[in-house]
C-alpha cells in the first residue's frame, strides 16, 4: 500500500464493502451500497478506478467488464491510519491519543483498565 493513501469517507464505505465481500463487479458494489437512489454507475465507476489508482484494489477482466477486488487488508489499511493519526496530531505519542480519547469521552477508565487486564493476561500465557 502506498505509504500516504488517504481515503474519502465515500471511498472507504467502498472499500468497506470489498473488506466484506471480497471480489465485486462496480453493479454488486452499486447494490450492496444500499443507498436511495442508487448512486449512478459511472460515479461508482469513477470511485473504484480511483481506489485501483491507490493501489486499494486491483482487477480481473471478465469480456467487457472487470471484476475488482482489495489487495490492501482492512487491517493494513486501520494500522496505517492509526499511525497516521498519531504522527499527525499526537507527536507519535500513543499517551497523548489515548488522554484525548478520554478528555472527548471516547473511552472510559474502566474500559482501559480491561485493556489492560487484557495486555496482562497476554503476557502470562
Amino acid at each position: 500500500m502506498n505509504k500516504k493513501v488517504k481515503l474519502t469517507p465515500k471511498e472507504e464505505a467502498i472499500m468497506s464493502i470489498f473488506w466484506k465481500h471480497g471480489a465485486l463487479f462496480v453493479k454488486e458494489v452499486i447494490e450492496l451500497l444500499n443507498e436511495d437512489p442508487q448512486p449512478h454507475y459511472n460515479t461508482i465507476a469513477t470511485f473504484v478506478k480511483g481506489l485501483e489508482a491507490k493501489g486499494m484494489l486491483s482487477r480481473q477482466q471478465f469480456g467487457n467488464t472487470h471484476r475488482y477486488f482489495p489487495i490492501v487488508s482492512e487491517d493494513a489499511y486501520r494500522d496505517k491510519s492509526v499511525k497516521g493519526i498519531l504522527s499527525r496530531y499526537f507527536n507519535g505519542s500513543g499517551k497523548m491519543l489515548l488522554s484525548n480519547l478520554i478528555e472527548q469521552e471516547e473511552i472510559s477508565i474502566d474500559e482501559i483498565r480491561d485493556i489492560l487486564k487484557d495486555i496482562e493476561k497476554g503476557k502470562k500465557q
